[in-house]
């Protein structure tokens, strides 16, 4: 008989310590009595599909995510309550097989989103004043060469590429920011950042502000000055951390408007989601500080994780041809749909209301299997107050840990009342029109109760909101069939 909640039992939330690795090539010498004794500790993490994995070619599995398999299964509320349920009404669909990140994106993962946005943009302000203070003229002892476009620089004794001469006679020589094919920046140089390490008086117009002695335009700059910011440290101007892309329409056949997103998450949302709380610890080191590294990213609207997943595209594509490991494109990283994310939520288990199974939301110990809110009021009887590690608690049986609880998560699909009324039984998803602002948010938080952690709840928030409750993973589509991997691929025994 299941115990009720105690908080006179220690409860280890933490998965990484039942976890064993062992080296695939060695299980062939297990023999049968140890694997038994494994299996039934809990020890051997993927055993099964680790052995078949020598059988199996599955190395193109994308770093951190797991393998979603093909197949059907009855989308909505186990218990339908017209009362509580956005959408009673359940259906029969299926879903194609589809990669998805083991854990919510973290603030580590997201940082490096940001910090090369910022990086990218700083290089680019640069790259536009060494053209305009160099000019034509070769200068490869100027101090800011190096920041000089590639397309644009010829250094002594070097002949000018077929490219470059095809620039020139097209008049695209000069440097065009909106024509991005008409340069390429150098991201092999190191931008100092220290006043101390400046590379001259110009450098420090493009980073502070104002007129260098050989720059022919005012620069913004992007530090606040120290007297201008709550710890006396000058900071970084976020605001101007914007990526710009771009996609493109298959249905229509057409490439979209250029986004420009500022991706910098919201650290405010610790204030403005509760009112007369001290939360400021939380405002000042949540995002930034190495201690939450692990921690789920939050703060972010929907339009930055779309963002997120464009360039997370982009920058692995970019490596891929950089370390000739693959010339071809990778299959786009993106949100999942509404369907995909309830479908690997219930990890294989038809009808459970919970990740896990359920219809509890603790173990047999009394242990509670998720982080929510148990009882009114009370945040920690599940001994976390806020969100915890992205890898924590069990995975379900897919692998995918927090599918319930810890942060609620962006789906790529539009709200709609009784959506399940109407869409298709193949892949189905409600797709884009601009006059929706709402986008389903699925999977319940730290903040919420047990209710919002089922598996067939439904939420939504608008498109531009940005919660201390709401986080998001990408996935990443299958290609071709998942022929030989209908036995769940990443099943935890």
């Amino acid at each position: 008989m299941l115990l009720s909640p105690s908080k006179s039992v220690r409860c280890d939330y933490f998965s990484g310590e039942r976890r064993l690795t062992l080296d695939p090539d060695q299980y062939g010498n297990l023999d049968g009595q140890l694997m038994a004794v494994l299996h039934a500790l809990g020890l051997l993490y993927h055993a099964e599909q680790m052995i078949e994995k020598r059988e199996v070619d599955i190395t193109d599995k994308p770093q951190g995510m797991v393998l979603i398999p093909s197949g059907s299964f009855t989308m909505g509320p186990s218990n339908p309550s017209a009362v509580l349920d956005q959408n009673p009404t359940l259906k029969t669909v299926s879903v194609k097989a589809f990669y998805m990140d083991e854990t919510e994106i973290t603030n580590g993962e997201y940082r490096q989103f940001v910090n090369w946005v910022r990086d990218s943009i700083v290089r680019t302000e640069l790259a536009v004043a060494s053209y305009y203070k160099i000019g034509e003229e070769v200068k490869e002892d100027d101090p800011m060469w190096e920041f000089m476009p590639l397309y644009n620089r010829v250094g002594d004794g070097e002949e000018k590429t077929a490219y470059q001469e095809y620039l020139e006679e097209n008049g695209l020589g000069i440097l065009d920011i909106e024509n991005k094919s008409t340069y390429k920046l150098n991201w092999d140089i190191k931008i100092p950042w220290e006043r101390s390490e400046y590379l001259d008086a110009n450098y420090a117009a493009v980073l502070e502000g104002g007129i260098g002695p050989d720059l022919l335009e005012d620069y913004e700059g992007f530090f606040i000055p120290a007297d201008s910011t709550p710890n006396a440290l000058r900071a970084f101007k976020t605001k101007r951390i914007k990526y710009n892309y771009r996609e493109f329409d298959s249905k229509n056949n057409k490439w979209s408007d250029y986004e420009e997103i500022e991706v910098y998450p919201d650290t405010t949302v610790w204030y403005k989601d509760f009112s007369y709380s001290y939360n400021e610890p939380m405002h000042n080191d949540y995002f930034w500080h190495d201690a939450y590294s692990d921690y789920p990213v939050v703060g972010v609207s929907w339009e930055q994780a779309k963002a997120f997943s464009n360039w997370r595209t982009f920058y692995k594509n970019q490596h891929q041809r950089k370390a000739r490991k693959n010339i071809q494109l990778v299959s786009d990283y993106r949100l999942p749909t509404e369907t995909e994310w309830e479908y690997a939520a219930r990890g294989g288990l038809e009808r459970a209301e919970f990740p896990w199974g359920g219809p509890y939301t603790y173990d047999e110990k009394g242990c509670f299997l998720a982080n929510f809110k148990p009882e009114r009021g009370d945040y920690i009887a599940d001994q976390i107050l806020y969100t915890a590690e992205a890898e924590s608690y069990w995975p379900n049986d897919y692998g995918l840990y927090n599918m319930s609880g810890n942060v609620s998560e962006w789906t790529d699909s539009n709200f709609e009342k009784g959506a399940n009324d109407f869409v298709a039984g193949l892949n189905p998803n409600i797709e884009g029109s601009e006059d929706n602002k709402y986008k389903v948010v699925r999977g319940g938080s730290w903040k919420d109760v047990a209710h919002f952690l089922k598996v067939s709840t439904r939420d939504y928030e608008k498109k531009d909101r940005k919660r201390s409750y709401i986080g998001f993973r990408t996935v990443q589509s299958y290609l071709g069939e998942d022929v030989g991997f209908q036995e769940n691929p990443n099943k935890i025994f």
